[in-house]
């Protein structure tokens, strides 16, 4: 089995068996689209409401969703693909595997934004309305896409400026390192990974405990916002973990060589999947305003008259 997932990774040396591939498939597919059904529901019900369009907090979740979305459609192409196709242009893959870094990296600095409007919301209730603007909250999300299109852009113009013109026209195994080589890629893919880590933990943190010892009253608001903030840092945990990829892909291999594929496959459920299904229940059920409207949508579209 081969498998390839957002950062990604997965190799696999060993072969399944016909059954073991197709449940594996059939597992990966059901959860995809149950995670984007939801996610698609949730989108919907922010596109009908206007009240969501003027709160940062929503913009951003929305954004988050989309993105989520994003990442899990183009993991399952990878995955499937891995099975049927085994290799691809490396042109197609390389479109694929960039557009795959982008929405992994959004992920936790979107998260950090998230962190970050809550604390001042908890924490500076009276400026809430002057610093978090709809205006600023889009220039923020244009700037998260800025920083994840420098931290991969680098490994494209790596390449093209490396590699023989023949290499763009063969076909390859798709992964990120079969389409971006080159050694130093993978040095600097690494310091990237652990900038991100010290700078998103440390916003986590910083607003987790300042929301702690801010509000001294027990504020019902400041619980939830506390109790958001953990949830934020368990997501970003998840998808944080693809950065430890490599060495965990090694750790593995050591442990349980003869069950390896299956411990990866594991590994991509939890690491790849698992986090974009958490979202939906920060937002579509633990949210007070969002889960009233979302049950009114769900209401009309069980009961259109």
């Amino acid at each position: 089995m081969n498998v390839s997932s957002a950062n990604v990774t997965v190799v696999v040396e060993y072969r399944d068996s016909l059954a073991k591939a197709v449940a594996k498939n059939v597992i990966v597919v059901a959860l995809s689209i149950s995670i984007n059904y939801i996610n698609a529901g949730l989108i919907q019900t922010f596109r009908k409401h206007q009240i969501f369009y003027t709160n940062p907090r929503y913009i951003l979740f929305f954004h988050l969703v989309i993105n989520d979305m994003m990442q899990v459609a183009l993991t399952v192409i990878l995955f499937i693909a891995s099975y049927i196709l085994y290799k691809i242009h490396v042109s197609m893959c390389c479109i694929i595997i960039m557009l795959a870094l982008f929405t992994t990296e959004n992920t936790p600095l979107n998260l950090a934004c998230m962190a970050v409007e809550c604390y001042i919301a908890i924490c500076f209730p009276f400026r809430h309305v002057q610093i978090c603007t709809v205006k600023r909250t889009l220039m923020l999300i244009g700037l998260i896409w800025v920083i994840s299109m420098l931290s991969v852009l680098p490994d494209l113009f790596v390449t093209l400026a490396t590699q023989p013109l023949d290499f763009f026209h063969s076909h390859v195994f798709c992964l990120r390192e079969t389409v971006f080589p080159n050694p130093h890629i993978i040095k600097k893919r690494d310091i990237t990974y652990i900038v991100y880590l010290v700078i998103v933990w440390f916003v986590i943190f910083y607003t987790y405990f300042k929301i702690l010892f801010t509000a001294k009253t027990a504020s019902k608001d400041a619980k939830k916002a506390r109790n958001t903030i953990i949830i934020h840092g368990f997501q970003v945990l998840l998808c944080m973990a693809t950065y430890a990829d490599p060495l965990l892909k090694q750790a593995l291999l050591l442990w349980f060589p003869k069950n390896y594929s299956d411990s990866l496959f594991a590994c991509y459920i939890i690491i790849q999947v698992l986090p974009r299904s958490i979202s939906p229940i920060i937002y579509g059920i633990r949210d007070k305003t969002f889960r009233k409207y979302l049950k009114k949508y769900l209401i009309c579209k069980v009961s259109p008259q």
